[in-house]
C-alpha cells in the first residue's frame, strides 16, 4: 500500500513537473497569473467607486442675507459640496437636465429674520434622483451638515432644552465609509476566480489540440494523477496571486488586515483548488481552447460578479437567486475575506465558508476526474 502510494506520488510529481515546464515556457501564463490580477485590482479599485466627492450643488438663495450666505458657506466649506450655480427653484430642472448639479438647495425668504427670532425654518433640497446611489449620498451629506449647523446656531442651552436625548454614532470597521475598503476584498475573490478558471481551461483542451493526449493515455498514469499533476503548478500560482492581491490592496488602498493571514491562505487554498477544478472540468468537457475559454469566462465571470455579494447584497436578491448563489464559491470567499481582513474574525465565524469551499473543490475535482476518459473519441 505504501509502495503504491509512493509510486502514485512520483507520477503526480512527474506530471506536475511537466506542467510547470509548460508554464515557465509560456510567459502568457505568468502574465495571466501574476500581472493581470494586479492590473485589474488597480483599475477596478480606482474605477469602481461609490464615493462622491465635490458634489455640484445649485443654490436658490431667496433671502440674500448674511445668514443665508453663512449657511451656504458652512455647507460647502468641507469641499464635499461645491456651488455649481446660483439659480431659482424653477431653474432646478434645467440644471438637472444639463447635469450641472446633483441637488439644489432652496433658502426661503426671511430666513435670516426667522433665524434671529429663533423660529423654525424649513429648507428645501431638490435632488436629481436619476442616480439613486448618488441621490442617497447627497441627502445623507446635506442632512448631516444641516444638523451640525442647526446645533451650532441653537447653542448648548437651547439644544439641551429642545433635544433631551443625543445620539453619538461610531462606525466600526470602515469609519470613513470608503468604498475601496468594501470593494477590494470582493474584487480580490472575483479576480482570483476569473484568472484561476482561465489558467486551467486551456490545459486539457490544449493537450487535445496539440495531439499530446495520446502520450498521456499510453503512460501508466491514472486519471486522478493526471488531474492532480496538472493542478499543482497552477495552485502554487493561484496562492501567489492571492497573496499578491491582498498585499497590493493593503498597500495601495489601505485595506486593513485585522485577522490572521493564515486564515486567508486556508480559505484561499480550497477556493483556488475549486476554481482551478472548475476550469479543468470545462476544459475536459469542451476539448477546444476557444470554446473552453468562452465557457470558462461565462461560468466564472457573471456568477462571481453578480451573485457573490461583491457589489449587490445577497439579502436584497430574489429568493431564487439567493438559492442559486449558494453554489457560487465566490460568495463564500468574498464573505470570508471581509470577515478576516475587516473584522478580524476567526474560524468560529468562518467555518461555514470553509466547509462550503471545501465541498465545492471536492465536487469539481471528482467531476473532472470522472469526465476525463482515457480514449480519443
Amino acid at each position: 500500500m505504501i509502495r503504491r502510494l509512493r509510486r502514485s506520488l512520483v507520477r503526480v510529481g512527474a506530471m506536475a513537473s511537466k506542467e510547470t515546464t509548460h508554464v515557465l515556457r509560456d510567459p502568457r501564463m505568468l502574465y495571466l497569473a501574476l500581472v493581470m490580477p494586479v492590473v485589474m485590482l488597480f483599475l477596478f479599485g480606482y474605477g469602481i467607486s461609490i464615493d462622491l466627492d465635490r458634489i455640484p450643488l445649485g443654490v436658490a438663495d431667496q433671502d440674500r442675507t448674511e445668514a443665508s450666505r453663512a449657511l451656504v458657506h458652512t455647507l460647502t466649506e468641507s469641499g464635499e459640496l461645491t456651488v455649481a450655480a446660483d439659480t431659482t427653484p424653477e431653474g432646478a430642472d434645467r440644471l438637472f437636465r444639463r447635469g450641472d448639479a446633483a441637488a439644489v438647495l432652496v433658502v426661503p425668504q426671511q430666513y435670516g429674520e426667522r433665524l434671529a427670532r429663533r423660529e423654525r425654518v424649513a429648507l428645501q433640497l431638490l435632488v436629481d434622483g436619476s442616480d439613486v446611489t448618488s441621490a442617497n449620498q447627497v441627502l445623507s451629506k446635506v442632512d448631516a451638515l444641516v444638523r451640525a449647523e442647526t446645533r451650532r446656531l441653537a447653542g448648548a442651552s437651547v439644544a439641551q432644552a429642545q433635544v433631551p436625548l443625543t445620539v453619538k454614532v461610531w462606525t466600526r470597521y470602515n469609519p470613513a465609509g470608503r468604498s475601496a475598503i468594501f470593494m477590494v476584498p470582493g474584487l480580490a475573490a472575483f479576480i482570483i476566480a476569473l484568472t484561476a478558471v482561465l489558467l486551467t481551461t486551456l490545459t486539457v483542451a490544449g493537450e487535445w489540440e496539440r495531439g499530446s493526449m495520446e502520450q498521456l493515455f499510453a503512460s501508466p498514469v491514472g486519471r486522478l494523477e493526471i488531474v492532480l499533476g496538472k493542478l499543482i503548478p497552477y495552485l502554487v500560482l493561484g496562492l501567489l496571486e492571492l497573496l499578491l492581491v491582498v498585499a497590493f490592496g493593503a498597500s495601495v488602498f489601505d485595506v486593513p488586515v485585522r485577522g490572521a493571514p493564515v486564515l486567508v491562505l486556508l480559505v484561499g487554498f480550497f477556493f483556488v483548488v475549486g476554481m482551478l477544478g472548475q476550469g479543468l472540468l470545462v476544459s475536459v468537457i469542451t476539448k477546444n481552447q476557444l470554446v473552453a475559454t468562452q465557457a470558462g469566462l461565462l461560468s466564472a465571470l457573471l456568477p462571481s460578479l453578480l451573485l457573490s455579494g461583491m457589489v449587490f447584497p445577497i439579502e436584497n436578491m430574489p429568493v431564487p437567486l439567493q438559492l442559486l448563489s449558494r453554489v457560487i464559491p465566490a460568495r463564500y470567499m468574498v464573505h470570508a475575506l471581509r470577515e478576516i481582513l475587516l473584522k478580524g474574525n476567526g474560524l468560529a465565524v468562518l467555518w461555514p465558508d470553509l466547509v462550503a469551499v471545501i465541498a465545492f473543490a471536492a465536487a469539481v475535482i471528482a467531476l473532472s476526474t470522472l469526465r476525463f476518459q482515457r480514449r480519443l473519441a
